[in-house]
């Protein structure tokens, strides 16, 4: 792509005008946060055992000798880390997904592109396949074959000697496609009575078993991988103008993409390993916030997160709460997130988004 095409794709993607300026809403991302505050308290009054927005709250805040013995193993070690560890994975995929789209500068792009998220449901199969159901061994094999597809991927690229950013994304499909086939032979294997609707249940995804350990484990990831990318917001969007410009202005191209790329592959690895797979929230969500703040970073970058984590907390919720039986968070998210996708496919098209 000559320097010309790059700048005009540049303009198209970067500064589009149906977009509004992220100056008029400044005070959207402290709404999101007192909006998602709420929804938190709100989540933990939803089950079957009943409960009040006091009770919620007095439990929350109260000495603990003070409160209800039920109550507290209710809110604090049950649904407390559940909607915590909720608000946790969502906030972190639509962060990873609006730097993902930012990097590659394509809306098309997600986070599970570069195949870390099946590496990771493969070292997740592996483990419970082994008998390893609780998190001590699950999420420290689901992280590590999720970090080796991320490894895989570099190698392979490396070996074609490919440097492009499409040159990565084929690598990741084709680790993604290995490790799918694998996935795919140990669930063919397993035993149909014992271990094969563990498996089928997990690769949907869930977090029923949300644990304080595992809330600390993504929180430690979250920060780790998230901090540094909203510090990237405005390497992105001078990465945004193309790789030519981006280039002539000293930004170094491939080790931004490449920082970006692992900081995602280590949020999306950790993700996996404590709740499965949970889709179309990294891919949708940004386009959400870039329709409410415009295509700046900086600020499109904290209300991406701020958004997935009311997205899927509000996903999660309903997945417990309409049917008798909880339905798996994965079927949830591609049931809304793909006529929602749909939508902005139609709604955007030729008002940002291509070239056309």
């Amino acid at each position: 792509m000559g320097e010309s095409e790059s700048l005009e794709a540049g303009k198209t993607y970067a500064k589009p005008a149906s977009y509004p300026q992220s100056s008029k809403r400044q005070w959207l991302i402290p709404v999101l946060a007192v909006l998602l505050m709420v929804a938190i308290i709100l989540s933990l009054l939803i089950g079957r055992y009943d409960l009040s927005a006091g009770q919620a709250v007095e439990t929350l805040i109260g000495d603990e000798g003070e409160v209800a013995l039920n109550d507290a193993i209710v809110i604090k070690t049950l649904r407390l880390p559940r909607a915590l560890l909720v608000v946790l994975s969502g906030m972190g995929l639509a962060l990873a997904g609006a730097a993902m789209q930012g990097v590659f500068r394509n809306p098309l792009v997600g986070p599970e592109i570069l195949g870390v998220s099946s590496g990771a449901s493969f070292g997740g199969v592996l483990a419970l396949s082994l008998g390893f159901s609780g998190g001590a061994g699950l999420i420290p094999f689901s992280f590590t074959f999720g970090c080796g597809a991320l490894v895989l991927a570099f190698v392979l690229s490396k070996l074609a000697r490919q440097r492009s950013s499409l040159g990565l994304v084929l690598a990741g499909v084709v680790v993604g496609g290995l490790f799918g086939a694998l996935t795919g032979a140990i669930t063919y294997l397993a035993d149909p009575e014992t271990r094969l609707p563990g498996l089928v249940y997990w690769l949907m995804g869930s977090f029923a078993t949300a644990t304080r350990e595992s809330v600390v484990f993504l929180a430690a990831i979250t920060l780790i991988t998230g901090l540094p990318l909203i510090g990237l917001a405005w390497r992105l969007n001078i990465l945004s103008l193309g790789d030519s410009d981006a280039a002539a202005l000293g930004l170094r191209v491939e080790l931004l993409r490449w920082a970006v790329v692992v900081l995602v592959a280590l949020f999306v690895a950790a993700q996996v390993a404590v709740s499965g797979g949970v889709s179309w929230v990294g891919l949708v969500i940004p386009h959400l916030g870039r329709m409410l703040v415009g295509p700046d970073h900086a600020r499109l970058l904290p209300v991406s997160a701020l958004l997935g984590g009311l997205y899927l907390l509000a996903m999660d919720d309903l997945a417990r709460s309409l049917t008798a039986f909880e339905i798996p968070i994965g079927l949830m998210t591609s049931i809304i997130g793909t006529p929602v996708f749909a939508f902005f496919f139609v709604k955007l098209r030729g008002r940002g988004w291509t070239n056309d």
